[in-house]
């Protein structure tokens, strides 16, 4: 009897190390209660105190782990951590996007690599855009991501009818073809006069949407593939910042920024915003969502390209820790990480930061419909297949933003276009190297 208790139990080892085999690590569950801190940028309600306290104050309540939060701004928030690093006191865990997480602390050997959280499942659920710019070349995982977004365009709805534009654009869908955005400028010019589009250029906020319309347009790219130079030197490229240029009712205007260009748009003033995302179309401050200040109809679209299916910018959140050498805090850390993202409470998470899932299903749980009951989210939600690859982790990343939008007043101001572009695409990819 005992040999063969002996032979039962050698088997049931070999079965249970087989078992681990087959799964990712969990966190080890913390020995004693204990406290971390979490340091979060304003993404949606996750600047908001009272909305993250019911989430922390859940968790606290579910593992005994309590978590104190600071809420930074994105006016000095950078500095504070970058301060709190030279001192040795960090975080234990910060929410925001890639290109502070993976190319800029994580590169710098300030995180914890999460790849012990992600197993083949996981990697098969999270969209595979956002995923990939939490990873390194190299396998590492510094962002365990939550939630995503898609920049896009919005369009006074009512002047494109009253101009005979809305022929143009495929309104179910929200998308249209470049030949397609021409005409209707051109129709909308003829209507309205030249305010109908502004190249903003008066400084970064907002790139990402003349960014996205000027590679669209052509099938341009801003980066490389691998992300180690800019190609915005390209002929689609400069095709496309020619065509723009030339174009009746479109100006460069480096006197006013992205979120000026709103404004105008909101005003009624410009006919289509390049600066655009879900957070504009629920906007309420002066009208209705989906409304201008005056009342017309603003529909979000996808931009223009030949064949109307787009490369959007996106914006991508979710978790980091910082490696404080704490292995107890840093299990307690991956505990947060695993119940926000991957668990039941996930669509808590989700919701709480007003942005889309990167994932269908958390933890088993089923949180494809999370936004079914916001008709504006679940519309909106029809972009999300066309988010493009997230290339601000791209070295040099700061001096490549500067360099756009002085390019584009160079091309405003009647610098010769392929002179302006090669000029600050060569100044983007000495800071690259």
């Amino acid at each position: 009897m005992k040999k063969l208790l002996a032979v039962l139990l050698a088997l049931a080892m070999v079965l249970s190390l087989a078992a681990c085999g087959t799964k990712k690590e969990e966190p080890a569950p913390v020995a004693e209660p204990t406290s971390i801190t979490l340091w979060t940028y304003p993404i949606g309600n996750w600047g908001d105190e009272a909305s993250v306290k019911a989430l922390t104050d859940a968790f606290t309540a579910e593992t005994g782990v309590v978590v104190n939060v600071e809420y930074l701004s994105y006016t000095d928030g950078d500095d504070k951590v970058n301060t709190a690093l030279t001192a040795n006191q960090a975080p234990d865990l910060i929410m925001e996007g890639p290109e502070r997480l993976v190319a800029n602390w994580g590169a710098a050997g300030y995180m914890v690599d999460l790849s012990d959280l992600v197993d083949a499942e996981d990697r098969a659920q999270l969209n595979p855009a956002a995923f990939a710019a939490c990873e390194t070349a190299d396998g590492k995982v510094y962002e365990y991501p939550l939630v995503m977004t898609a920049h896009c365009m919005g369009i006074n709805y009512d002047a494109f009818v009253e101009a005979g534009a809305d022929q143009y654009v495929d309104i179910e869908n929200h998308t249209w073809t470049t030949e397609g955005f021409f005409k209707a400028v051109e129709a909308l010019n003829a209507k309205f006069g030249d305010n109908v589009a502004a190249v903003y250029c008066g400084g970064q906020g907002g790139d990402q949407g003349t960014r996205a319309i000027v590679n669209n347009l052509y099938g341009g790219t801003f980066t490389s593939a691998d992300h180690t130079s800019y190609t915005w030197d390209s002929a689609e490229n400069v095709k496309a910042i020619s065509e723009l240029y030339n174009t009746k009712g479109i100006t460069f205007d480096p006197a006013i920024v992205g979120g000026d260009e709103i404004n105008l748009f909101r005003q009624g003033v410009l006919k289509m915003a390049f600066c655009w995302n879900i957070a504009q179309q629920l906007n309420t401050d002066n009208n209705d969502a989906g409304l201008t200040n005056d009342g017309q109809r603003i529909e979000f679209m996808s931009f223009p390209s030949e064949t109307g299916a787009s490369q959007l910018c996106g914006g991508i959140w979710g978790f980091g820790i910082f490696n404080n050498g704490d292995e107890a805090k840093i299990a307690a850390a991956k505990q947060f990480i695993t119940y926000m993202c991957d668990s039941a409470h996930t669509a808590e998470a989700v919701k709480t930061a007003n942005y889309f899932a990167v994932r269908s299903t958390a933890g088993g749980t089923d949180i494809s419909n999370v936004w079914a009951d916001n008709e504006i989210m679940n519309e909106y939600n029809v972009l999300m297949q066309y988010l493009g690859d997230y290339y601000q982790v791209t070295k040099g990343w700061a001096a490549a933003r500067t360099a756009w939008w002085n390019m584009l007043q160079a091309v405003g101001a009647g610098t010769d276009v392929q002179t302006a572009v090669s000029q600050f695409a060569a100044e983007a990819n000495a800071a690259a190297k």
